[in-house]
């Protein structure tokens, strides 16, 4: 059942994630769809975290959700092929810009979302 719950997770966080890359494909300038699907998932896995605590982690929900959902919506080998292809059109500025935005905003995502995780089951 875990394998399934990851696999399922992960087709539909990759599904969503080549949507999000078409419905932002306008602006290639900057891989704008990578960094708001990073963000984005490291808000939801924030949430998980905060929500599900030690062994609840093996839970089928937060398979689903957090290795699978997250590992297939998120994309750091993208993020870091973007990366590469804007240093080597020696775009420096985007390609920093791409990296320092994706690191931090993925950081207060995750934190974010923890805190979030945490006031929802306080309140449940």
């Amino acid at each position: 059942m875990s394998w399934l719950m990851v696999a399922l997770g992960g087709a539909l966080g990759s599904v969503m994630r080549y949507g999000a890359g078409l419905a932002l494909a306008r602006y290639e300038a900057f891989p704008i769809g990578t960094l708001l699907a990073n963000i984005l998932g490291s808000l939801l896995i924030g949430v998980c975290a905060g929500m599900f605590e030690g062994d609840q982690k093996g839970r089928p929900a937060a398979l689903f959700l957090m290795i699978g959902f997250c590992g297939g919506f998120t994309t750091f080998s993208a993020f870091s092929l973007q990366s590469l292809d804007l240093m080597q059109q020696q775009a420096w500025l985007k390609a920093g810009g791409n990296v320092v935005l994706s690191v931090a905003g993925c950081l207060l995502g995750t934190w974010l979302g923890f805190l979030l995780g945490q006031a929802v089951k306080k309140s449940a």
